[in-house]
């Protein structure tokens, strides 16, 4: 998409740009938190309770948000890692939400260009056992069109047809003797967990008070309204006094619903979707490639991570604890089995190098499949003037954001106008990321981590020349990036650095392992932390890594 230059600067960018990088100091935050009364106390560090806190803070008004563990830790770190508009939504009807999906992508594509890039969907059309035949392939093309008309356009690509030579250009290893062809369209990928904190960072650029590890115990009353909540953070019970509270707690939301109306009634539904991943040596694919699941209806997808492939989704009702999701056996030879149908891989059990699972917060009844359900948002105000946001997806977190802050504004009696449409997030304004990319090496990697703050990461090495050095042989990730995740990122422990931080738990879980203690003894220099607390946290997180590795492969010997 050619977009025409512009005749001077936009306040948007020049506000987003900064000269120093932001320190996001936790006892600071701590003090603010307590001391300060806000307009809007925001719950749920998710991509939308972020959304929403940078939505309200950049209108002017006074915001905290606190997250019980980290941001994006629940299902905002755990996503399909896709900002699409979601051709299932057609399908089912649902072209509102298509075009308002591909609109937000587009404004993610140009407000985090380094964090959301373009990414090819290929559809191998298959004689047998494939998504869909030759027979219907004419009508999925009309869809593609449509897709594309409603807004795909936005991304300068259009759909198109592919022959069977350039179809095995992409996925090598697809069975060429039952390819008929294929076709083509473009989507977008991102990090989920990095835009979620890149989201919270920009609200506190802003004027944001923002806080992990920040637990929402109760909620305060005044004649009957909701009024603040007292929140536990670090062994301390703080008393923030708030104009408006706002629930972004996605599958948990009907619990703090709840502690304002005892009488609430459920309505999240939880869904529960699992991804694995395996070396791309052993399923070379680039971009994304649907396959079928043997027997079911649902379409899969293995879309290329670095050295990486992750293979996903799963789409299904969930009835454990909220507090721990893992993949399971039964869902991993799911996976397998569908990839194994197109693929001459041979893929087994020994090829899963990581997995994921997470929690859709869908919003409706018990009846039906979680696959045919709406992914909506809803948004709504109790009784007691508790706003609560439910629903939506990842791709529509920006408008969300939007639309709760205005449901806040009512609460507040105030008006004022949104701002975030054409917000850069912090490191997005002045972002080339194909230039980047040509650069290579160290550059190239932190660029499309920190956008333009990639620069920040950069001048610690001038402070310490070891921090330009692996976390640990064979790692991608720099030492500098740990520290700087402790200054500037709110990074407490070793699993939030390597869970959601750097994402080697999820791409190189092994090799995280082993990664740990020195993460630890970074952290420790950067925290003051103790021997013990240390030790404590790198027990954790390999108990957490073996716990969720005996879960997968349980019944192999």
């Amino acid at each position: 998409m050619i977009r025409l230059p512009e005749r001077k600067a936009r306040s948007e960018t020049k506000n987003a740009i900064r000269r120093t990088p932001l320190r996001l100091d936790r006892r600071e935050q701590l003090d603010r938190l307590a001391c300060r009364p806000v307009d809007v106390l925001v719950v749920g560090g998710g991509v939308t309770g972020c959304y929403t806190a940078l939505d309200a803070a950049t209108r002017g008004l006074s915001v905290a948000l606190v997250e019980r563990d980290d941001f994006a830790s629940g299902t905002s770190s755990k996503s399909s890692k896709m900002v699409h508009g979601g051709l299932r939504y057609i399908e089912q009807g649902n072209l509102p939400l298509v075009r308002r999906s591909l609109l937000e992508r587009q404004r993610f594509r140009r407000n985090a260009p380094h964090l959301v890039q373009r990414l090819p969907f290929v559809f191998p059309v298959l004689t047998q056992d494939g998504v869909f035949d030759a027979r219907i392939a004419k009508a999925f093309e009309g869809l593609l069109w449509t897709y594309d008309l409603a807004g795909g356009w936005r991304i300068g690509r259009l759909h198109r047809r592919l022959t069977v030579p350039e179809v095995l250009v992409r996925a090598p290893r697809l069975r060429a003797d039952r390819l008929k062809g294929g076709l083509l369209y473009y989507d977008s990928r991102t990090d989920d967990a990095r835009l979620t904190l890149t989201i919270a960072r920009t609200a506190a650029h802003f004027g944001a008070t923002v806080l992990n590890g920040a637990d929402c115990r109760a909620l305060i009353r005044e004649g009957g309204r909701v009024r603040g909540a007292t929140v536990e953070v670090d062994g301390r019970e703080v008393d923030v006094r708030a104009g408006v509270v706002i629930n972004a707690t996605g599958v948990w939301s009907d619990t703090l619903d709840g502690l304002s109306d005892p009488g609430h009634r459920p309505r999240v539904r939880p869904a529960k979707g699992v991804h694995i991943m395996v070396p791309w040596t052993r399923l070379p694919v680039d971009g994304t490639v649907t396959v079928p699941i043997p027997g079911r209806a649902r379409r899969a997808t293995c879309t290329r991570w670095g050295d990486v492939v992750v293979v996903g989704t799963t789409d299904t009702d969930y009835g454990g604890c909220l507090d721990e999701v893992l993949c399971t056996r039964e869902e991993m030879d799911y996976l397998l089995d569908g990839a194994n149908t197109a693929f001459d891989a041979d893929l087994g059990p020994a090829d899963v190098i990581g997995s994921m699972a997470g929690l859709r917060p869908l919003v409706g009844g018990k009846e039906g499949a979680t696959l045919d359900m709406s992914r909506d948002h809803r948004v709504s105000t109790d009784a007691h003037g508790l706003v609560t946001v439910t629903g939506g997806k990842l791709t529509t977190s920006r408008h969300m954001g939007e639309l709760v802050v205005d449901e806040a504004l009512k609460v507040l009696g105030r008006r004022a106008r949104c701002r975030t449409a054409r917000l850069p997030l912090l490191g997005g304004a002045g972002y080339d990321a194909e230039a980047t990319s040509a650069t290579g090496g160290v550059g190239a990697h932190l660029g499309e981590r920190y956008g333009t703050e990639a620069r920040f990461v950069a001048d610690l090495f001038a402070e310490d020349p070891s921090l330009i050095e692996p976390i640990i042989e064979g790692a991608g990730h720099l030492r500098a990036e740990v520290v700087y995740a402790a200054r500037c990122e709110l990074a407490r422990t070793v699993d939030d650095v390597l869970s959601r931080r750097t994402r080697m738990r999820l791409f190189a879980r092994d090799l995280s392992v082993k990664a740990a203690p020195e993460v630890g003894r970074l952290l420790q220099r950067e925290l003051g932390l103790s021997d013990e607390e240390v030790a404590r946290q790198v027990d954790d997180y390999v108990s957490g890594v073996e716990r969720e590795k005996t879960v997968l492969m349980e019944g192999l010997s």
